[in-house]
């Protein structure tokens, strides 16, 4: 019981900022044959089901989308999704907070995956 107690407060406590995310080792690092915005789009209908809409922040051609908890009220980010535009596709980071907790919700990391040539 105490070790549930114990993760739940690390789940929703220590609300991380953007700015922290940026400062933490990408989660995840590859290319899409995609544009920005037809990634950032999959990406965001992907996530739909399970989070409150993401915000997106535009950057010239490139994107961020910045990804809500799922389990907090303090609304601070849990994820971010850097999609910057190269050549005919698309360089895409993540960043997600408690990145090396295993028990971590993975529909962030899956969207990413699944839209990285899927629909």
């Amino acid at each position: 019981m105490r070790w549930l107690v114990v993760m739940v407060s690390l789940m929703m406590g220590g609300c991380a900022s953007v700015t922290d995310l940026e400062q933490t080792h990408e989660t995840m690092d590859v290319k899409s044959g995609k544009s920005p915005r037809d990634y950032a789009d999959c990406v965001k209908g992907k996530l739909a089901g399970s989070r409150d809409p993401l915000q997106e922040v535009a950057r010239g051609e490139d994107l961020r989308l910045i990804v809500p908890q799922k389990l907090s009220a303090t609304g601070g980010p849990a994820a971010l999704v850097d999609i910057d535009k190269r050549g005919d596709g698309s360089a895409i980071k993540v960043h997600e907070r408690l990145s090396n907790f295993p028990l971590r919700p993975g529909d962030v990391r899956d969207a990413a995956t699944v839209c990285i040539s899927g629909n």
